[in-house]
């Protein structure tokens, strides 16, 4: 059984590529994916892509404060998505993970309520835009504080190793975060304890404004798995399929006990940093026209035509009904209404001390003398 996860070998010097730059299959073995799947992985790709458009107006109308821009991204989330068992795995995302945790099926709506912090968001406004999370769907919060997820990934991933029950977590980052402590100890700790966990560096070769050169000495991220005890893959990032496949083999050494992987998918950014970055003083329009060429949703479409699965009609209905959600969602998570400040009192215990109720009563007194409602 095992044999049948090595299709791909780990520290190559070329990353890792099923399509070519035409959409054409190119790897040593067939694709084994339903049309119907096929389908679905376009729609998540040009779904992320809209929402990411979506985001960008919302900040420009002053709607919220923050956008971390994923586009050139969705490849690598959108295989990460359809490889992880959705509510049996965890899933330790960063903040430019909007695709993934769309095509996981985070509802659109709570993923509007968290951006615009109204009544929508399961977070209750307390968490920067670009922060999602989830209980149902097992997606831990994102942090703030680059890499400070990963210990408690590897924490997570421990102790479902100690539960003996197979499930898996991924957790994905910049390649900014391998410059961070945390991400070593983290990592050095599960590769230690043979825990089952698979890391994504999602390299888009700028951790804001600092390039992968100054990041690293290294030839890449991958490699450093040599020195953790894993095996360590380098994937073409703007190929869905190669990102599905090797992570779909990964994940399952990891369900059978074999340990972690560092996976490296090289993907490119084509907005800025975040919506308070300008990138143009650091990043030549050249490389960005270049890798923009290479578009995963291009290829990837260029693929389901050659194939007889898409076409101009199937492109222009697909795109009016992700407008019609995404508009429907918005609305909702606008209409919401702010979140009520006294929210603040809630979720701190699992049942409210009665000094912390004697803090609540006093707050809603000063409301009241203020006028406001309480």
């Amino acid at each position: 059984m095992i044999a049948d996860f090595e299709r791909f070998e780990p520290f190559t010097a070329d990353p890792v590529a099923v399509l070519d730059e035409a959409g054409a299959w190119v790897a040593p073995f067939e694709c084994d994916l339903s049309d119907a799947t096929l389908r679905t992985m376009y729609r998540h790709l040009v779904l992320g892509r809209l929402i990411d458009e979506r985001l960008t107006r919302l900040q420009r109308l002053g709607k919220t404060s923050f956008v971390a821009p994923s586009a050139g991204h969705e490849g690598a989330q959108v295989g990460i998505a359809h490889a992880v068992e959705v509510g049996r795995d965890w899933l330790f995302p960063y903040y430019r993970d909007t695709t993934l945790v769309a095509a996981i099926g985070w509802p659109l709506e709570k993923l509007f309520g968290q951006m615009l912090a109204s009544k929508a968001d399961p977070a209750r406004g307390r968490q920067m835009p670009a922060h999602p999370g989830s209980r149902a769907l097992n997606v831990f919060t994102v942090a703030s504080p680059i890499a400070s997820h990963v210990p408690p990934a590897v924490g997570t991933a421990i102790s479902q190793k100690i539960a003996g029950r197979g499930d898996v977590t991924v957790c994905t980052f910049g390649d900014g975060a391998t410059s961070e402590g945390d991400w070593h100890a983290g990592v050095n700790f599960a590769g230690a304890q043979g825990a089952p966990i698979v890391f994504v560096c999602e390299n888009n070769r700028y951790a804001i404004s600092v390039d992968l050169n100054h990041q690293t000495g290294s030839g890449g991220i991958a490699t450093k798995a040599r020195a953790y005890g894993m095996p360590g893959y380098l994937v073409d990032g703007m190929d869905v399929l190669a990102c599905y496949y090797v992570m779909r083999d990964v994940i399952a050494n990891a369900r059978e006990g074999l340990g972690p992987a560092l996976v490296e998918m090289a993907v490119y950014r084509y907005g800025p940093h975040s919506s308070a970055d300008d990138d143009s003083r650091y990043r030549p329009a050249a490389e960005v026209a270049a890798w923009r060429a290479r578009d995963p949703l291009a290829r990837f479409r260029r693929y389901l035509e050659g194939s007889g699965l898409w076409d101009d009609d199937s492109e222009e209905a697909l795109r009016e009904a992700i407008k019609g959600e995404l508009d429907e969602a918005s609305a909702a998570a606008e209409a919401a209404g702010p979140q009520d400040v006294e929210t603040m009192f809630d979720d701190v215990f699992a049942e409210m001390p009665p000094h912390l109720e004697q803090q609540r009563e006093r707050f809603r007194q000063v409301r009241r003398a203020a006028g406001e409602e309480a």
